[in-house]
């Protein structure tokens, strides 16, 4: 099973005119769930002063699945789906609580940033192997059929 890497209810500032989340606010879910990576992997606040490196966001496509309305409570699953030296590629899946129904799933490239040279470096010694480490107990989790979609209209 998928680490949960954020959990929380759908607050009710996050609710647009048709009673149902914020296209925005699926992403805002998706970047604390990054944080929650993060601190999984030795980069949270103590790791990123030690190492003085960080996580980026380069790229994220995001698939809206189902609805959610305010109060509902969902987590955030989070999958490695590869990784290099220095990035990760990543599917953060959107679940309602109560039911286990994936609401949206968001596909993302994330890279390793050394913050004094505001560019890009190979993960630290101690990240890469936990990296390594997510990366094996993942290693036989199917994808998801929306990883590496691409958005465009059918040719006619």
């Amino acid at each position: 099973m998928l680490p949960v890497t954020y959990q929380t209810a759908v607050q009710a500032d996050w609710v647009d005119y048709n009673g149902h989340l914020r296209d925005a606010y699926y992403l805002l879910i998706c970047s604390f769930a990054t944080d929650g990576l993060m601190d999984r992997i030795g980069l949270d606040e103590a790791g990123r002063a030690r190492s003085g490196h960080t996580l980026y966001t380069l790229e994220c496509h995001l698939n809206f699945l189902a609805e959610v309305k305010l109060g509902v409570e969902v987590k955030v699953r989070t999958q490695l789906l590869g990784h290099d030296r220095k990035r990760l590629h990543i599917q953060h899946l959107i679940e309602r609580d109560d039911d286990g129904q994936i609401v949206a799933e968001s596909e993302q490239m994330l890279m390793n940033i050394d913050t004094a040279s505001g560019r890009s470096a190979p993960f630290d010694e101690q990240v890469a192997q936990q990296v390594q480490l997510l990366a094996v107990a993942q290693l036989h989790v199917p994808r998801s059929v929306n990883v590496g979609r691409v958005i465009g209209l059918p040719a006619i």
